[in-house]
């Protein structure tokens, strides 16, 4: 684990946004650089694919996966 300095004003998204999806602010934060480092990863993929192409990964049930 490790400390990342970020500015202010996206500390204040991350907070607000992890209070909207129920996440702590690590988290939130942690789901965002995930996201945009498989977003660089796979620029073809809409944020959708991506979220479905995790699921599958992680061996989510496809009935599960439509909530997604």
């Amino acid at each position: 684990m490790g400390i990342v300095k970020i500015d202010d004003d996206l500390h204040e998204e991350v907070r607000r946004a992890s209070t909207v999806m129920c996440r702590s602010i690590n988290a939130q934060a942690e789901f965002w650089m995930k996201m945009g480092m498989l977003a660089e990863a796979n620029p073809t993929l809409s944020f959708s694919e991506i979220v479905k192409m995790q699921l599958a990964a992680a061996d989510v049930p496809p009935g599960e996966r439509a909530a997604a």
